[in-house]
């Protein structure tokens, strides 16, 4: 009975009793219980007999010499040493399997595989430290490691000329722009599954019921894949985009600019004299593509405009006001929704908002346009195109040819 009393006051003080005081107080009750006390006290308060013992040797002591009075729990260096301590190698031998290209173990066993924790503490066991793959998570932390996913911040070598041209491009936008000229950026948006397949993103639903998609995002032979190509006017943050029932070529590049001019362009620029269009270095309508050019030459000649075309340098695409001003409002538009149908993305297209005052048009383009249409020199040289004298593979004007020509 005294031994339960004991375990019922030591449950109310348990909380409060450091490591030294939870064992003064088990063995004082100890004590007070006599023989087999130890036994019965370590029995109702979970205390081991080990530390009952060292808190009666502690009573003694204090009995005997009542004026020193300790006052730390552990005796200076007592305790568990810490697993760095012990195994001085270890940190050294984690940061080389973390980063062995530049920690000097360019054959680690871990270079092409995934360093779980788990793979870390089995290479390290390989190696012969100790060590679980919970402690190697918090060594991680310790280090200043955390899980990080890629950045995409790379743009390859870089062009020597990359801030000119930008710097050329924003002159050539803001004058055109301040005389009333058009000034259009185009770009071919990432294909598109056409069907019911998973959209990255999330859209409001009914709790427990998910839209359901195929599995496999096999492409449907009917369907197949669509890449937008998109007109955006800088003055009227306006968007033209059309989807091709058939290739993503350049005469079909030209064809939504031609589309564009018809339905938005003209009747807003009638008086216009020249558009300036900037545009990527590569795709349907990159500066070495001999098709994009021969294409440009017959719109300029129908419609009597100076078209002026500016590249960005290879790599900064993302650059293209295009890019940031309607792509990504359209992708945000129809994220988590299934592009069943060419109708359901057109509408999603077309639906584009934000408040800044977007307007987005949008129609799906049925005509062909086969791949592979060889541009002879004969009919790149009829091409009525002036170079610039700052790079002129990505600065150039093409101008209306004469009727007879």
């Amino acid at each position: 009975m005294e031994a339960e009393s004991a375990g019922r006051r030591f449950a109310l003080l348990g909380w409060a009793l450091d490591e030294r005081l939870r064992r003064l107080f088990a063995a004082t009750e100890a004590k007070e219980l006599g023989r087999g006390g130890v036994t019965a006290v370590a029995a109702a308060t979970g205390v081991s007999r080990r530390a009952i013992h060292v808190g009666l040797k502690e009573l003694a002591a204090q009995a005997q010499a009542p004026q020193e009075r300790p006052r730390r729990v552990r005796r200076p260096g007592a305790g568990r040493k810490r697993l760095t301590e012990l195994d001085p190698a270890l940190l050294t031998d984690l940061e080389r399997l973390i980063d062995p290209l530049t920690r000097g173990d360019p054959q680690s066993a871990l270079r092409w595989t995934c360093k779980s924790l788990r793979h870390l503490s089995e290479e390290l066991r390989a190696q012969g430290h100790r060590v679980s793959h919970t402690v190697v998570g918090e060594l991680l932390h310790g280090m200043g490691y955390s899980l990080q996913a890629n950045v995409k911040t790379l743009e390859g070598g870089g062009h020597p000329d990359r801030n000119a041209q930008f710097e050329h491009i924003h002159r050539e936008v803001e004058r055109r722009l301040g005389e009333g000229q058009p000034v259009i950026s185009v770009d071919t948006k990432k294909k598109e599954l056409v069907g019911p397949y998973k959209n990255n993103g999330r859209t409001w639903r009914a709790r427990g019921l998910p839209e359901e998609v195929e599995v496999h995002d096999f492409i449907d032979p009917e369907l197949g894949r669509v890449n937008p190509y998109g007109v955006y006017d800088l003055a009227a943050n306006e968007g033209w985009v059309c989807a091709p029932a058939d290739n993503d070529t350049a005469a079909f590049a030209v064809q939504t600019i031609r589309r564009w001019w018809e339905a938005l362009g003209e009747p807003v620029y009638g008086d216009a004299r020249e558009l300036l269009i900037t545009a990527d270095g590569g795709g349907s309508n990159g500066s070495r593509v001999r098709l994009w050019k021969t294409e440009l030459q017959r719109l300029a000649d129908e419609t009597g405009l100076a078209i002026r075309v500016c590249h960005f340098p290879p790599g900064t695409s993302k650059w293209n006001k295009i890019e940031h001003r309607l792509f990504s409002f359209i992708s945000m538009n129809w994220r988590g929704r299934p592009l069943i149908s060419h109708e359901v993305m057109i509408n999603l297209i077309a639906s584009t908002r934000t408040r800044s005052g977007l307007q987005v048009h949008a129609e799906l383009d049925t005509a062909s346009y086969p791949k592979g249409l060889k541009v002879t020199d004969a009919q790149l040289a009829a091409v009525n195109l002036t170079r610039d004298s700052f790079h002129g593979e990505w600065n150039y004007t093409i101008r209306p040819r004469p009727p007879d020509s």
